[in-house]
Formats: C-alpha cells, sequence, structure tokens
C-alpha cells in the first residue's frame, strides 16, 4: 500500500483538472443561480490557502487537499464567469407568428421538419433591439438558404426547447452557452432581404462558413448524395445530405462517432500530415541535415489540425480535440513526449477553463474518458523486443499480429470507457459496435481520412477527383460494414438511464482505473461501473410532453403513445431514458377527434388530452374527465365541472410554469392520487431556464 502511494509521485497533479471540473459541475447541478461575488472570494480564499502552505513547507498530504479544495472553489468561479460573459438575450415564446429578417450564418444539421440555418437576426417584429436574440435555429421549406444570405421569413419564434422530461439532456443549456437564444419554424419560403451591411466579424463568419458549405456541395457533387453527404459531414460537420436510414445504421452499428468532427478525425488528420511531413524530411537529405525533420512535421501537423478545425466549423468537440492535439505537437516542440497523461491533463484543465460547461456534455465525458484509458493502455502497454535479424515474412507477420492486438485492445477499452455514458446519455448500446469499429479502423485510419483530406485540400483547385474517389470507396465500405451489423439479431439494445448521482461516480471510477498506477487500480472498476449495476428507480406511469400537446404511458416495458407521430423525438427521448420501447395507441378503444383524444375506459389508458389552442367547452370537459383520470389540456381552463372534482387536471398553465411532466400513480385505490415530477423543477432556477415575457405592442405584433 505504502508503496503504491508513494509510486503516485508525479500523478497527483493529474487529479486538478478532475478536481476543477467537479466544481464546474457543482455549479450545473445547483438549482437556483448563485451568485459570483461569494464563488470568488471562495475561489480566492482557498488558492490563497493553498499557496501560503506550501510556502510554510507544508507536507503533501495537507496541501495535495488544499489543493483540490481550491480547484473545485475555482471550476465553481469559473462556470459562473462563463455563464455571465456569455449570457445573451432569449426568445419569448410569442403567442402569434412573426417576421424575422436577418442574415444566415451557417446551414445546421437537418432536423425532423426540414432544413435548419442559424441565422443572426437583425430584426424581429415585436422585439425591441435589446430582446433579439443573437442568433437563432430555423426550420425552414425547400432547400436551405446558403451562408451570406440575408433572408426575411414569416414563422413561429419559440425559445430554446426545453428538456423533453425531468432530468433529461438539457438541450436549452446547450443552445445558451452557443450563443443560440431561440428557435424558429417558418411557415412560408424564405425571401431575401435588403439589409444593412452587417459587422466584419459577422462577414467574416459568414465567409468561412460559405467557403464551407461551397466544399461540401462539390463533394456531394463529386460522390453522389449518399457517399458524398457522409464524406461531407467527416469533413465540414454538414449533416444536410445525409437520410435517416443512413443515420440509423451509423447508429445502430456504433459508427456514429465517425460522422462528428472530433478526437478521431484530428487525430488522424494531424498524425497523417505528421508522419508524411517527417518521412519527406527524411527523404530528402539536403534538408534532413538542415532542419529538425520532427519538430517541422509537428509544426505541419498543428497547422493542419488548426485549418481542419476552420474547415469542420469549429463545433465544440472539434474545439476540445484540437486543444488535445495542439498539446502533443507543442510537446513535441519542447522535446517532451507527446502521448502522455500530464499532456492530457493539461488538455481537458485548458478546456475546462475556457468551456466550463463541457463537464456536463456527453462528448467531453466520452472523449476525455476514452482518451484517458487509451493513454493508460499505451503506459501499461508492454515494450516490444526488437529483433536483431529475422526473414520478413516472419517479421510482417508478427507486425500484423501485433497491430491487431493492439487495435482489438485499443477498441475494448474504449469501448469500455465510454460505455457508462453512452448507456446515460443515449440509452443505446451497439452490441456489435467492437465489430463494426475493428472492420472500420483499418479503412478509416489508412485510407478514407487521409484521401479525404487530401481531396477536400485539392478540391477548390479542382484536383481532388482521384483522392475524393479513393474517400468515397471507404465511405461505402463502412456504410456496407455498418449496414450488415445493424442488421445481425439484438444488435440494439435500450437501457434505462440511472439516478443523476451515479454517472459521476463511474466517471470517479474511470479515471481511477486510468491515473492511479499500481494494482489498486482495481478499486476503481466496481464504481466504474454503476451505471450498469445500480437499481432503476420506478418507472412513471405517465408522461406528458411539454405543451401538453402528447402523451405517453408505462405498460409492461412499453410507452403507449397517445397521439403517434407528434413531437416523435421527445417520446423516443423519453422512452429510450426509461428503457422502453414505443408503440403507437391502439385504433380500437379511443375516441379520437380533432382536438382531443380520450380513452372510452379508464381500463385502456389513464389520460385524456385535449390538444386544441381554445380551452374545451363544458361538454367537452365532462368528456375527457369521465374518461381518465388524468386530463391533459393545452389551454387555460376557466370553468371545471363537477366530473372532474376527482381528477388530476392539468391545463396550460401548469404546462408553462412546469413544462413536461413524469407522473406515478400513488395508490391504485385512491382516485386522483398522482406524484409530479415537472422539468422546470429539476432545471431550477437558471439563466438558460428562464423564459422572458416581454410586453409586446399590438403595434409592434
Amino acid at each position: 500500500m505504502g508503496d503504491e502511494v508513494a509510486a503516485q509521485t508525479l500523478r497527483w497533479r493529474l487529479w486538478v483538472p478532475v478536481a476543477f471540473g467537479a466544481g464546474a459541475a457543482v455549479y450545473f447541478a445547483l438549482r437556483v443561480e448563485p451568485p459570483l461575488w461569494p464563488l470568488s472570494l471562495g475561489a480566492v480564499v482557498a488558492f490563497a490557502a493553498w499557496i501560503a502552505a506550501r510556502r510554510r513547507g507544508w507536507a503533501r498530504r495537507l496541501t495535495w487537499p488544499l489543493l483540490m479544495m481550491a480547484c473545485v472553489a475555482g471550476g465553481l468561479a469559473a462556470a459562473k464567469v462563463r455563464t455571465e460573459m456569455v449570457a445573451a438575450p432569449i426568445a419569448p415564446a410569442m403567442s402569434e407568428p412573426t417576421v424575422i429578417e436577418a442574415w444566415v450564418v451557417d446551414v445546421d444539421s437537418p432536423g425532423q421538419r426540414g432544413a435548419r440555418i442559424v441565422i443572426a437576426p437583425v430584426w424581429v417584429r415585436g422585439l425591441t433591439p435589446d430582446q433579439t436574440p443573437m442568433r437563432l435555429r430555423a426550420t425552414v421549406r425547400g432547400e436551405p438558404p446558403k451562408p451570406g444570405e440575408a433572408i426575411r421569413l414569416f414563422g413561429i419564434l419559440n425559445p430554446p426547447p426545453a428538456p423533453a422530461s425531468p432530468g433529461a439532456y438539457d438541450f436549452g443549456r446547450n443552445a445558451f452557452f452557443q450563443g443560440m437564444g431561440g428557435v424558429a419554424f417558418a411557415l412560408g419560403e424564405t425571401r431575401p432581404a435588403d439589409l444593412a451591411p452587417p459587422p466584419w466579424r459577422l462577414r467574416l463568419a459568414m465567409a468561412v462558413n460559405g467557403a464551407r458549405y461551397a466544399l461540401a456541395e462539390r463533394i456531394v457533387a463529386r460522390l453522389g448524395e449518399r457517399t458524398g453527404g457522409i464524406a461531407a459531414a467527416m469533413t465540414t460537420s454538414h449533416e444536410t445530405w445525409i437520410s435517416q436510414e443512413d443515420m440509423d445504421v451509423m447508429r445502430d452499428s456504433g459508427l456514429a462517432h465517425i460522422l462528428s468532427v472530433s478526437g478521431l478525425h484530428m487525430a488522424i488528420v494531424g498524425g497523417f500530415v505528421f508522419f508524411a511531413v517527417r518521412l519527406g524530411v527524411a527523404a530528402w537529405p539536403w534538408l534532413a541535415l538542415r532542419v529538425h525533420g520532427k519538430k517541422v512535421a509537428a509544426v505541419a501537423g498543428l497547422t493542419a489540425v488548426g485549418v481542419y478545425l476552420v474547415v469542420s466549423g469549429a463545433p465544440p468537440p472539434a474545439e476540445r480535440a484540437a486543444i488535445t492535439a495542439s498539446i502533443a505537437f507543442l510537446a513535441i516542440l519542447l522535446d517532451r513526449q507527446a502521448v502522455t497523461m500530464h499532456g492530457l491533463a493539461v488538455a481537458a484543465f485548458i478546456v475546462l477553463a475556457i468551456q466550463p460547461e463541457a463537464i456536463v456534455t456527453p462528448g467531453f465525458q466520452m472523449s476525455f474518458a476514452a482518451t484517458a484509458a487509451l493513454v493508460a493502455l499505451v503506459e501499461a502497454w508492454p515494450k516490444r523486443t526488437r529483433e536483431i535479424s529475422a526473414p520478413w515474412p516472419i517479421l510482417a507477420i508478427q507486425r500484423f499480429g501485433g497491430w491487431l492486438t493492439a487495435a482489438v485492445a485499443a477498441s475494448v477499452v474504449a469501448g469500455l470507457a465510454t460505455g457508462p455514458f453512452a448507456m446515460q446519455h443515449f440509452n443505446r448500446t451497439a452490441m456489435y459496435g467492437l465489430l463494426a469499429n475493428l472492420g472500420t479502423s483499418p479503412v478509416a485510419d489508412f485510407i478514407l481520412m487521409p484521401a479525404l483530406a487530401i481531396g477536400a485540400a485539392l478540391e477548390p483547385m479542382g484536383l481532388g477527383g482521384p483522392f475524393l474517389a479513393i474517400a468515397g470507396w471507404g465511405v461505402d465500405l463502412m456504410l456496407a460494414i455498418g449496414t450488415w451489423t445493424a442488421g445481425l439479431p439484438g444488435a440494439v439494445r435500450t437501457v434505462a438511464s440511472a439516478p443523476d448521482y451515479v454517472l459521476p461516480i463511474a466517471f470517479l471510477g474511470v479515471l481511477f482505473v486510468c491515473l492511479w498506477q499500481g494494482r489498486l487500480r482495481w478499486l476503481g472498476l466496481p464504481l466504474a461501473a454503476a451505471v450498469l449495476v445500480w437499481p432503476r428507480a420506478p418507472t412513471p406511469d405517465l408522461w406528458i410532453g411539454d405543451g401538453g400537446t402528447n402523451a405517453a404511458f408505462h405498460r409492461e416495458k412499453q410507452a403507449v403513445v397517445v397521439r403517434p407521430g407528434v413531437r416523435e423525438f421527445a417520446v423516443d427521448l423519453w422512452s429510450r431514458r426509461r428503457g422502453l420501447t414505443i408503440m403507437d395507441r391502439p385504433e380500437t378503444g379511443w375516441a379520437c377527434e380533432r382536438f382531443s383524444c380520450r380513452p372510452e375506459a379508464e381500463q385502456v389508458g389513464p389520460v385524456a388530452i385535449w390538444w386544441g389552442r381554445k380551452a374545451p367547452g363544458p361538454d367537452q370537459m365532462e368528456a375527457l374527465c369521465r374518461a381518465a383520470p388524468v386530463i391533459s389540456v393545452r389551454a387555460v381552463v376557466t370553468s371545471i365541472p363537477r366530473a372532474c372534482h376527482d381528477r388530476l387536471l392539468l391545463d396550460g398553465i401548469d404546462f408553462a410554469k412546469g413544462g413536461a411532466v413524469e407522473l406515478w400513480r400513488v395508490s391504485p385505490s385512491e382516485t386522483g392520487r398522482w406524484r409530479a415530477v415537472w422539468t422546470a423543477d429539476v432545471r431550477g432556477d437558471r439563466p438558460w431556464a428562464r423564459q422572458p415575457n416581454p410586453d409586446v405592442s399590438d403595434s409592434g405584433a
């Protein structure tokens, strides 16, 4: 025990970003927004205490806990400062459609209702300039307008969406830190607008995004919509041309991570450029004698990472991956080892200092858990004995066997490290993901990504055709492998989410296994498996979505959806989070009309819903209340008939305050006894959860 503790002498500092991230996570877990000054003061006092203890020469067993407490306090303060820095106007939920004039900043990934674009609004009818969001995500009809165009659209404007159910992933929080102040849905075709010239920063962003989108169009034109759409997504992050069928195949086979520009892509592109330049320098004796080949290659790799970051549109996962790759190349320039746990710790600390909100995102959690596991594998991997003399066939077999063993080990380790996060956040486990990734890894690493990088670099000059053709072959092979594995029996397993406090336990277990040196590291395995083995809370009997426009109830491990096809995304998120499979409401046993749907008997279903914007009449309310123990009404109910007195009635006021709701029946023998958990209660009073309601004048509307 003492020897293992002594072996951690140079490893204690690795826990600095862990403690810093823990502080940021505590900030995001709060239900009430804290003031800035206590957090800042606490961080200053904590760091001052640690510095004073160091100067007094205190032992590490005393200074290390002080450092950890200081880092926790620093993470709390940094998250609060970041929130204050990015705070921007959030769109209100306007009761009537409005007119928006804006610049098209970028083309976003398509949604279920059509193409989506990111716009910078210049004028929104009914909002003053200080109420106008900086950015909006708009769903448009037909082909999306290109970056740099000035458009005018008539549509519905709302704040960013709240979680689909209490405790689910908060898309509104993610939008808040990306400067996305609302979502718009166009009710007609977008039209050109005559706007004043935008600020230079916006012009620059639109010019870069316009070049990215033009490159994506050229790739699609070269390879076709199916193959080129995936190649374009891997290059520029534009998923406009990927069909839902291909997206499902990639997810069910465990290959969806290839579509998102992240650490894998940065490592392949940066590594390919590094080794290509180093080989080129070594192959030119005159140059090899005059420059440091390894450092020249590191500069080239660093440049390639920066260029790829710009071409990809710099999404948050790509930014984090670029920082990590840059640390590795800078280590080479400083004559340090490139891939080390200390380098990863520095990268994690920089990412969290710049973007503390990353700690609660699945991408950061999975990326750094996988990278830490792979670095730990490299540290523990036995050193290969170099042969003095051996025939080349034997050497070839040995090298291939070593590569295959390393590839399998890396895939297994990375999969185990990211497994808890995939289960908790996505509730989807690709059972044959290891098989699919092993099959596609050689293609993606050595053929697809290098050819795609060269082809994308040469395509603006019209010379990328041959390389893009090779990349297209790799994409087709990857799709074939993905389609085959996704079609195997039991390819996907749905796992219910564990309680929220379980994931930090698993994260700590994964990190302890990776960061600790010695046999005691295996004490972290039970913690790492917490998400898998932790008992699940009882499944809600009923879920009603935000606004009360749809509902689903639990019956025999299935989520029976009252209105199939309505708010499918929210229904899918809730059902998967609870480990349920979706089942459409039976046609028989339900009385459904234009604005309502109710069971013909309470045994058929526990809820009756009314989704009309106007409140139901007395007779309609009477019918709803006689049909089910829970009544959901989208509008505000002003008159409650006697039949509703022993029922649970939720109307527009409840949904406006609480959002989506989960209900548990307290006692089947007691009518009207339900326990409710609302989304707003779990979210708390936070800046990204507040929905402004400005005084919109009639003249402005």
